[in-house]
């Protein structure tokens, strides 16, 4: 693998970058959810991650924006709507994501049956 090397003696890696961002709790869940059910407001997404409190999905949903990932479009109605959708940037994890919800199927039905003929 090939590093880049900072005046200040660090080295960098793109794929360093990119797995930081994504292992972050409940990160890539985040992109999978926006990625498979399309733009959708803050609660909408709490209710399909179940689990998640609301403190740390909005720190990873601000991080995400921050990396420009997700995007965060705000309507001034009463009450606020605000909407997170993936930007042009978090779509190309599609393929990796795509990629990996086969495996975690293949996955989930292989333990599955594992399980059955343990019984």
């Amino acid at each position: 693998m090939t590093e880049t090397v900072h005046k200040e003696g660090g080295a960098s890696c793109p794929m360093d970058y990119i797995l930081r961002m994504l292992m972050g709790p409940w990160t890539t869940y985040i992109v999978y959810n926006l990625r498979t059910f399309g733009p959708q407001r803050f609660g909408e997404l709490k209710r399909r991650m179940g689990g998640v409190s609301a403190k740390m999905l909005t720190e990873r949903l601000r991080t995400l924006e921050g990396a420009g990932l997700v995007s965060r479009e705000y309507e001034p109605t009463i009450p606020p709507k605000v909407t997170y959708s993936l930007t042009a940037r978090g779509h190309e994890l599609d393929g990796v994501l795509g990629t990996l919800a086969d495996v975690a199927m293949r996955w989930q039905a292989e333990d599955s049956a594992h399980r059955k003929a343990a019984d």
